[in-house]
Parts: C-alpha cells; sequence; structure tokens
C-alpha cells in the first residue's frame, strides 16, 4: 500500500508531538531552538545519508509501503521525513529525561 510508511512516520510524530505539547519538553518550551535542533540534526543525516549513497553503501529497496516519489536516487521522500522525525524524537526524549533527572535530585535534596 503505497504512502503507508509515510504515514506510519507522521502519526509517530503527532503522538511525540502530543507528548510534547502535554509535558511543555521541546517545542513547546523553545520552539526556535527545538527548531534548530531537528533542522541541524536532519540536514546532517542528509549529508550522511547522500556520502553512503555516493559510496553505494545505502540504495533503496523496492517496497511497495513508499509514496514512490525519489527526492535524489536512492532518497525516497520518505527519508528527510524519518530524519526529522528521528531528530525530534530525540530531542524530546532527551528532555523528558532530563526533566525526570532533575526531579530525582530536587526530591534528594528535599529529603
Amino acid at each position: 500500500m503505497p504512502g503507508l510508511y509515510l504515514a506510519a512516520i507522521l502519526l509517530s510524530a503527532a503522538g511525540i508531538a502530543a507528548l510534547d505539547a502535554r509535558f511543555r519538553l521541546a517545542f513547546w518550551q523553545a520552539p526556535g531552538r527545538s527548531a534548530a535542533v531537528v533542522a541541524i540534526g536532519t540536514a546532517f543525516f542528509l549529508l550522511w545519508d547522500a556520502a553512503g549513497i555516493v559510496t553505494g553503501v545505502f540504495v533503496k529497496g523496492g517496497s511497495t509501503a513508499l509514496v514512490g516519489i525519489d527526492l535524489a536516487p536512492h532518497l525516497p521522500l520518505e527519508e528527510p521525513v524519518f530524519l526529522a522525525f528521528l531528530c525530534y524524537l530525540a530531542l524530546v526524549a532527551f528532555q523528558g529525561a532530563e526533566r525526570v533527572r532533575q526531579g530525582a535530585h530536587r526530591r534528594r535534596e528535599a529529603a
């Protein structure tokens, strides 16, 4: 089914965005900084992908779950969307872990 992979990425991103909004972890706390982190991380991984494509390490598979739009040879549309999601997920997970760590530190100080 074409588009299934992209739909799964976007649905997952919506779930992470809901957690982000609920706990104000990234974009809902510092939108500019969060956008910069996601953009820089995505650009880094796209350069990584480009190096892998040029050297022949990365090739696009023949999955029917892809939309079928290639941004470059062996670079499907879903790849930058996935990379942005990966960076966003990492940012939210880090901020969440930092919030938990800070809470534990405050509880130890109060005890």
